[in-house]
């Protein structure tokens, strides 16, 4: 995930997906041999100079003015999650320090257990979608991390890797995609994360999709929205998220799922609830329980 790459890609892509006429212009060349808009338009549109905008998507190493990146964003009709994403990859700088270890707080820990009363699968993301704490309804719904080693406990991977998963998300596609998308964000807020980087590699060697899905440079942030799922136990629930992020590190989100009052989806969750405490009970009475969420969990870096 090399910086200059990065920048040059996402900008790139982009421009690709432009045509004359979103960017209203009349084209004068209909025999157009590229798909999207020229390098030459991007720059009038921008208001800078066709030799500096071909340096910048080259990925050289320039330090744009948070004025002239505003003004490319434009251009381009960027979002605001694609904006953000620009200015990252312009301003990342190599040579930064590892990223700290990172832990979920005890009282977190105790919002996702009462959320298990409330029959709301709950958990915490972290960096690169590292699974950091998740109350039993989520372990239930999604799959039980806590049984997995802790090198292995990350969603990204559970979607593309585990067999489960596909059976699990009815959308599972559409799901996937968004999930590379996310992992695009993380890419350019934190390019010298090598745990990052060795999850990219690994995903792409092993999925084909993810690594189509990854070269498209598409970028999201999650903060609602739903789901479809088909679960083994309690058959298929359309469940609604909200993803928080935790003001004592930003780079951990909680999300937390609902399903409307009085549906059959609510009454799947309630079923749910019943079989998990039951399993969980089980497993404990059997001396084979691992209690979910606990502070003594290894943090992850």
């Amino acid at each position: 995930m090399e910086k200059n790459a990065e920048l040059k890609d996402f900008l790139r892509t982009r421009r690709a997906r432009l045509t004359p006429r979103d960017a209203g212009i009349t084209d004068a060349f209909p025999g157009r041999r590229v798909p999207g808009l020229r390098r030459e338009e991007i720059a009038a549109l921008a208001g800078v100079s066709v030799d500096y905008y071909v340096r910048l998507e080259q990925g050289r190493d320039l330090n744009p003015s948070s004025t002239v990146i505003e003004a490319i964003a434009r251009a381009l009709q960027l979002d605001d999650t694609e904006r953000a994403h620009l200015f990252d990859l312009v301003k990342a700088r190599p040579g930064r320090s590892a990223p700290r270890p990172q832990r979920v707080r005890p009282g977190m820990y105790q919002m996702l257990e009462t959320l298990d009363d409330a029959a709301s699968p709950a958990f915490v993301l972290g960096r690169r979608m590292d699974l950091l704490a998740a109350n039993r309804m989520a372990r239930a719904l999604i799959c039980d991390f806590n049984l997995l080693p802790a090198a292995q406990r990350n969603k990204a991977r559970f979607i593309f890797l585990d067999p489960r998963a596909r059976d699990l998300y009815v959308q599972w596609a559409k799901v996937a995609a968004e999930t590379v998308a996310v992992l695009r964000v993380e890419a350019g807020r934190h390019p010298d994360d090598p745990k990052l980087a060795a999850l990219v590699d690994e995903l792409s060697v092993k999925s084909e999709e993810f690594r189509r899905w990854w070269s498209d440079h598409q970028v999201l942030v999650r903060t609602s929205g739903s789901k479809l799922y088909r679960h083994p136990v309690v058959g298929e629930l359309t469940i609604d998220f909200q993803a928080l992020q935790l003001p004592e590190d930003p780079d951990q989100t909680l999300f937390v799922y609902t399903a409307r009052s009085g549906s059959p989806s609510h009454e799947a969750l309630r079923l749910l609830a019943s079989w998990s405490a039951q399993e969980t009970g089980a497993r404990e009475g059997a001396g084979a329980g691992v209690v979910s969420g606990a502070p003594g969990l290894p943090s992850r870096s």
